[in-house]
């Protein structure tokens, strides 16, 4: 792995947060920039890290920017104009940005780094705020192959696989594919579950028995206990996975892809967040059939 260099971490979320926090405890040099003080200011006391008062000074002498934020006007926001990143970035140092945002933000602010001699990534990842505090993300990366070469060995401080999946916009490409995977996978899980239920089964019998043929999946090991018991204060929110179905269900629009099962789920979380559920756990879907 790569040590030693200069490093920024924009947006200390549930993700960011322990993201930039491996990044200090792998040696880097770190400058952490967020829009609420008191996140930087408990960072900056856990961790040997300097605190910013915009994305642009924090950027100023890095070799890598990183970044996780919201979404696309989020990105932009951090990145252009004369308090951004990239305004305060040297030549030839590179931007991997995390956020789950579009193909399209994506593109744009590949031209617009290269216009200034930068290196972007789109590198957004899976693996849950659990993945990001054991550093084991999944990130999957669009760009250039001498610029991904270059960032891969700091990424894997908080990384258990990442790979260049393309041109810029690939990695974003690459984490709609995902999310479509999930949301169907979450809904047939659901519908599995509350069926066992209503049924009279003992559910987590049910599941402990079926894990181990082709059922199987990673919502199962993680959420079928929580899910039986309604318990959904965790994990990813439903309004961030509306955001990037919504995503999704653009850039198949575009594409000419159907994705009708997505559009489908992407409803049945418009009825959880009518329930109340906009920050409960993507697996509260069950909870729209126990009603």
């Amino acid at each position: 792995m790569t040590q030693g260099c200069n490093v920024a971490f924009i947006g200390l979320g549930v993700m960011g947060y322990p993201m930039a926090g491996h990044l200090a405890r792998a040696g880097h040099r770190l400058a952490v920039f967020n829009r609420t003080g008191a996140k930087m200011q408990r960072f900056t006391k856990e961790f040997a890290a300097r605190a910013a008062a915009t994305p642009r000074e924090a950027a100023e002498g890095a070799d890598f920017v990183f970044c996780c934020v919201g979404n696309d006007d989020d990105l932009r926001a951090v990145t252009l104009g004369e308090g951004g990143a990239f305004t305060g970035m040297r030549t030839g140092s590179i931007f991997a940005d995390h956020t789950t945002a579009s193909a399209k933000v994506a593109r744009e602010l590949f031209a617009a780094g290269a216009e200034r001699s930068l290196g972007f990534l789109d590198a957004p990842v899976s693996g849950g705020q659990a993945g990001a505090e054991k550093g084991r993300l999944t990130v999957m990366c669009g760009g250039d192959p001498d610029v991904f070469a270059k960032a891969q060995p700091v990424i894997s401080a908080y990384a258990k696989a990442c790979r260049l999946m393309g041109p810029p916009g690939a990695g974003q490409l690459t984490k709609m594919v995902n999310q479509i995977a999930i949301a169907g996978l979450i809904q047939s899980l659901s519908e599995a579950l509350n069926f066992a239920t209503r049924a009279g089964l003992d559910g987590m019998a049910v599941v402990d028995l079926i894990k181990n043929g082709a059922a199987q999946s990673w919502q199962m090991e993680n959420r079928a206990a929580t899910m039986l018991g309604g318990e959904f204060d965790h994990g990813f929110a439903v309004k961030w996975m509306r955001k990037d179905l919504e995503i999704c269900l653009e850039e198949a629009r575009r594409n000419g892809a159907e994705l009708p099962v997505a559009a489908l789920v992407d409803q049945f979380y418009a009825r959880i967040e009518r329930m109340g559920g906009a920050r409960w756990d993507t697996s509260s879907l069950i909870a729209a059939l126990k009603r």
